[in-house]
């Protein structure tokens, strides 16, 4: 992997956030924190994740992608890591690999460990995520085998850097506000100016800006964690480029030097930054975001004090009644091309496993810091999970991440499941899925929340998550 150096002439000044992040600071004893990062972008040129158009593999980079790691420890020795990566996705074969490798070697559960994409569409493929999207040949192949590969070590070694350089910190948090996000089901994306002057917009959004500080003993800046619900698919050449994740990051990281700026992608699947397709959007989205973390940080934050409590669970999420084999065996027939790849995926599948399986082992994991519920979710999820959940557990001190621990497919809530389209159904097939989810999908997973909330938080009820009362 190729190291660059950000400072490109795109980076926007925000002339108050070196100040507002570097201020003065008490360090009250007992948490710590460390951080590290490395350079993913790839060497070579690879095939680029996200988008089914695209026709070759990438020719160069806008800036560097990063895999970042933020290691905690509460007053108590419990320790934790946050890694986040500029990607589009990762399997649960390569998140599987790695935190086990984290529990061998540092005795860390998958409770206290999580691997959060931004969701970048200017990114490399990895691993088998989305794989039957593109046609590759033996030789891209090989270079995403080895990209894999080389980035599992990457990662290991920053998570591993991190918890090696803890010291004296601080954590405080706060939310803010940003609103370029605009719901992509419900407003086409060549009539939202029209729509925006009408004030017409439709569709639900969360334009939530979670916040989280690092401060060292001498109250400069360590480390900010933010994030924000919604598609970093502003840009769709054929540059490796962290999209307007990217560019807030760089920001903040420009203007006061010594922070490591991290992005964790909220549930923003069917969110859009819109008008897009061009690189100076993605610039003044990035611009956007980086100023609502600084207004945050410029307010009065809520400290963390302790301690912090970790869990993690994995269901059996199911899949609406499998296709026969017969079925699968005519899909290989059809003109349309993922289709017919999936088909011959599935039937690999079942070569090799003698039968498809009902059920993913869908992720749920929660941390709790003081009175900050954090919780992390898998797969692309819709907006319509962290306004349930926030709704219920309350929005001030709840924050939702998706993309997290394995990207397997879209996340449909009961609405979107029952409309159908790409996030309700169509987009199974590129990411190899043999079927649409059951409609208990949102029960399912909602269910899970409450029992992790429950697990970290004992003083919320059986059904805080957001369990519906009968009807009456």
């Amino acid at each position: 992997m190729r190291k660059r150096r950000p400072g490109f002439w795109w980076v926007i000044g925000l002339g108050t956030v070196g100040a507002i992040l570097g201020g003065p600071w008490p360090v009250r004893a007992g948490w710590q924190a460390g951080t590290a990062r490395a350079a993913i972008t790839p060497g070579q040129s690879m095939w680029m994740s996200g988008y089914s158009a695209r026709t070759k593999p990438s020719e160069g980079a806008v800036h560097d992608l990063w895999a970042k790691a933020m290691a905690l420890q509460d007053p108590a020795g419990q320790r934790a890591v946050l890694i986040t990566l500029d990607l589009v996705g990762i399997d649960r074969q390569l998140s599987n690999r790695i935190r086990e490798t984290l529990q061998t070697r540092r005795g860390l559960a998958r409770d206290r460990i999580v691997l959060a994409c931004s969701h970048t569409h200017c990114g490399p493929v990895v691993g088998t995520n989305l794989l039957t999207m593109y046609k590759l040949d033996d030789d891209q192949h090989r270079r995403i085998a080895e990209y894999t590969q080389s980035l599992e070590a990457t990662v290991v070694k920053v998570a591993e850097q991190a918890l090696d350089h803890l010291q004296d910190a601080r954590l405080s948090w706060g939310i803010g506000v940003c609103d370029f996000a605009v719901n992509r089901r419900n407003n086409k994306e060549a009539d939202v100016p029209r729509l925006r002057q009408q004030l017409a917009l439709l569709g639900p959004d969360d334009h939530d800006v979670p916040v989280l500080r690092a401060a060292r003993a001498d109250g400069t800046p360590l480390a900010v964690v933010f994030g924000y619900a919604c598609h970093c698919t502003v840009l769709d050449f054929y540059k490796f480029c962290g999209d307007y994740a990217g560019f807030a990051q760089v920001e903040l990281e420009t203007r006061s030097p010594g922070i490591q700026a991290m992005f964790v992608t909220g549930c923003g699947a069917d969110q859009n930054p819109i008008p897009r397709r061009r690189l100076d959007l993605a610039v003044i989205y990035g611009k956007q975001l980086a100023e609502s973390v600084a207004r945050v940080l410029a307010g009065p934050l809520r400290s963390v004090e302790g301690p912090l409590r970790t869990s993690y669970e994995e269901i059996e999420l199911a899949f609406a009644p499998l296709p026969s084999k017969a079925a699968i065996e005519q899909d290989t027939k059809s003109t349309n091309v993922y289709i017919a790849r999936r088909a011959k995926h599935l039937l690999e599948v079942i070569a090799t496993r003698g039968h498809l399986d009902p059920v993913y082992p869908y992720p749920v994991e929660a941390w709790r810091l003081d009175d900050l519920t954090w919780i992390f979710l898998g797969g692309e999820v819709v907006v319509d999970y962290s306004l349930r959940i926030k709704r219920n557990l309350g929005s001030s001190h709840t924050w939702i991440s998706a993309y997290c621990n394995d990207v397997m497919a879209y996340i449909p809530s009961q609405r979107v499941l029952k409309e159908g389209g790409y996030e309700g159904a169509t987009s199974m097939i590129y990411y190899g899925q043999p079927t649409v989810w059951s409609d208990r999908v949102e029960e399912a997973i909602i269910e899970a929340v409450g029992k992790v909330v429950r697990a970290v938080s004992p003083e919320h009820p059986a059904d805080s998550a957001g369990a519906r009362p009968a009807d009456r």
